[in-house]
């Protein structure tokens, strides 16, 4: 009989336990119940200015910048030769003082100069083979045996892929000819994969480099209290290597509203399930070099500089005050501009009985 009792007893306190915690969500980890000195269990131990951790593979977001090199774009065959791009000419058993052995460029009429004796020669639509023959053909009227070899140097294609892209809003980046490609959620190295695969559609084992220019999608927030005055917030784009100090120093350090109680708000991390404050002893880490709560800034971080209250004070002083202020002196002003002229009616009766 009491071992069912207890066992009932232990079921209520049970569910009970499981409803408080239900009613109560998820409870931000806060740091500010503990001091520096007391240890952290290693899960959830904040990366600081000593013990500072690489982020994740970069994975590319709107509104990205990307750096796009082409280093190898051979056209798939049989490939016509277009206005602006280069060929490399060799003719054997040409003029003595006058040999053709350079790159030409296809000029804006479909022609490529071979030199004052030789002349011009319109290739524009014809394949490697057909503009070799038609070179060929050309000189036979000014040369004996003519023997000519034509290669693809450089078509004008790959000025047009070289260059910097912005990530649009739907993730993808605009190819202009050759299509759009997807790089949302993909890291450097996949993206490249996949503008490769895009770019084999018009081009043979194409090889391009692919870096990113500008870290736009990943930053933080340093947010100061105004005092009563309006807050300021400011986007900093995360580079992986700053601490508090750091993101300080970005806005130019401490405002003249602003006390030195700070700590960093984070989001829930995989894991932990819940939201992070880390408080900054900002005297130490300035004055004394430590580093214990000298953070390193992850990505969302939101960095929060808390008001001076003694300025919150005056600030709220000034506001319940100065519509006081602002009628005395209008009542003022008033009362003068009345004397003023009972003053001037004075004078001027004065005047007309003189």
């Amino acid at each position: 009989m009491k071992r069912t009792y207890f066992l009932q007893m232990s079921r209520i306190a049970l569910f009970a336990a499981s409803a408080v915690s239900l009613l109560a969500g998820c409870q931000p980890l806060d740091f500010y119940t503990q001091s520096p000195q007391q240890p952290i269990p290693a899960a959830v131990e904040p990366p600081r200015e000593l013990s500072m951790v690489s982020l994740p593979a970069y994975r590319i977001a709107p509104p990205d910048v990307l750096e796009i090199e082409v280093l190898k774009l051979v056209p798939l065959p049989p490939y016509r030769a277009e206005i602006y791009d280069v060929l490399q000419i060799e003719v054997a058993g040409t003029l003595l003082d006058q040999p053709i052995a350079e790159f030409y460029l296809v000029e804006g009429d479909g022609t490529v100069n071979l030199g004052p004796p030789y002349g011009s020669v319109r290739v524009q639509g014809m394949t490697i083979d057909e503009a070799a023959a038609t070179i060929e053909t050309h000189l036979k009227q000014i040369l004996t045996q003519p023997d000519v070899s034509v290669r693809l140097a450089r078509t004008a294609g790959v000025q047009q892929v070289s260059g910097q892209y912005l990530v649009a809003p739907d993730g993808t980046i605009n190819l202009q000819q050759y299509g759009s490609v997807h790089m949302a959620g993909k890291t450097v190295a996949e993206a490249q994969l996949a503008l490769e695969k895009q770019l084999a559609n018009f081009f043979d084992s194409p090889e391009v480099s692919l870096e990113v220019l500008a870290y736009n999608s990943k930053v933080y927030y340093v947010i100061t209290e105004g005092a009563g005055l309006g807050d300021n917030v400011v986007r900093v784009p995360v580079t992986g290597n700053e601490t508090v100090l750091d993101a300080i120093s970005n806005i130019g350090g401490l405002s003249q509203v602003s006390s030195t109680r700070v700590w960093i708000a984070r989001p829930a991390r995989a894991g932990l399930g819940c939201e992070e404050i880390l408080p900054v002893d900002y005297a130490a880490i300035t004055r004394g070099a430590a580093t214990a709560t000298n953070y390193q800034v992850l990505p969302g971080d939101r960095l929060f500089i808390a008001e001076d209250q003694t300025i919150v004070l005056t600030n709220l002083i000034g506001k319940i005050v100065g519509p006081f202020e602002r009628i005395a002196g209008f009542a003022a002003l008033t009362s003068s501009t009345v004397r003023s002229f009972q003053a001037l009616g004075s004078s001027s009766a004065r005047f007309q009985q003189f």
